[in-house]
């Protein structure tokens, strides 16, 4: 049995972490949304043994348990005790180490699909949970829409949909590790975004008061190791964005426009800074 599962890219509208737990584990408030920038995750179960294979286009990634994709199989083949194996072939288009949460999305894609070529019969917020064991983004990305995203990531409550909008993508030559960034985390120092104004302007289908709202606590840490993040802000902005700032932990910076001339005009500039640019959408 096989099927193909869309795994689109995540970028943070709002991402904000309060405290941290006992553990060490980050408590988190965001809104995230999806966008349609996506890797394809094909997934061929395989009666005659337990082996997980993954594979893809994309020479940065590991093929074996450090892969999410592969953690996502094994993770539900030993606790429902499957006996079938799995292939998993990811078509890679979103960005590795990107904060775009591509491996997290692999990962989700692969849980899906699993879990209807295996009929385990889980909602989605059971994958969201046993997605937690993977990855803190992985929650999310089993739901895959807008969302306000609380606790380690578990907390999932969908929002309506964005109002119109077109997102740049931009990508600088520079890879993030997040748990470098995590640790360097100061909590009476970070400037916190007010996510309940950003909540309060999906709501309303304002897209102003959206663009004011946005904030990431995280990018002064990431920017301060990486200058060019600040840079492709500034040029986003100064090529007409209505609002530029970084996804997840980095490095990409994302510009939001309400006209599609103008994300056309950003698009086109910002492709004289930097290789990897994106026009998207949000997805419904």
């Amino acid at each position: 049995m096989q099927l193909i599962e869309k795994a689109p890219a995540k970028i943070n509208l709002g991402l904000d972490s309060p405290y941290h737990h006992q553990d060490g584990a980050e408590e988190w408030n965001m809104v995230m949304t999806s966008v349609d920038l996506a890797d394809y995750v094909d997934i061929q179960t395989l009666s005659t043994h337990k082996r997980i294979r993954v594979a893809s286009d994309s020479g940065f990634l590991p093929n074996d348990q450090r892969n999410l994709a592969f953690q996502a199989a094994h993770l539900l083949q030993t606790k429902f005790h499957v006996n079938e194996g799995v292939n998993i072939r990811i078509k890679k288009n979103i960005p590795v180490a990107a904060g775009l949460g591509g491996g997290s999305s692999d990962a989700a894609a692969v849980l899906r699909g699993l879990n209807q070529l295996w009929s385990l019969g889980l909602s989605w917020q059971e994958l969201a949970e046993l997605g937690l064991q993977i990855d803190s983004d992985v929650p999310y990305c089993v739901y895959g829409r807008t969302a306000h995203v609380r606790g380690r990531g578990e907390r999932i409550t969908p929002l309506s949909k964005l109002p119109a909008a077109w997102v740049v993508l931009a990508k600088p030559k520079v890879s993030v590790s997040t748990p470098s960034i995590l640790q360097q985390i100061r909590y009476d120092e970070l400037d916190h975004p007010d996510i309940e104004a950003l909540l309060r302007a999906i709501r309303d289908q304002d897209i102003a008061a959206m663009c004011a709202a946005m904030g990431n606590a995280l990018e002064p840490l990431t920017a301060t190791r990486h200058p060019e993040i600040t840079q492709l802000k500034q040029q986003m902005m100064k090529f007409g964005a209505d609002a530029a700032q970084m996804s997840g932990t980095g490095p990409t910076v994302f510009g939001l426009c309400s006209k599609q001339s103008r994300a056309q005009r950003v698009f086109n500039g910002m492709k004289g800074f930097c290789r990897e640019v994106y026009l998207v959408r949000p997805l419904p």
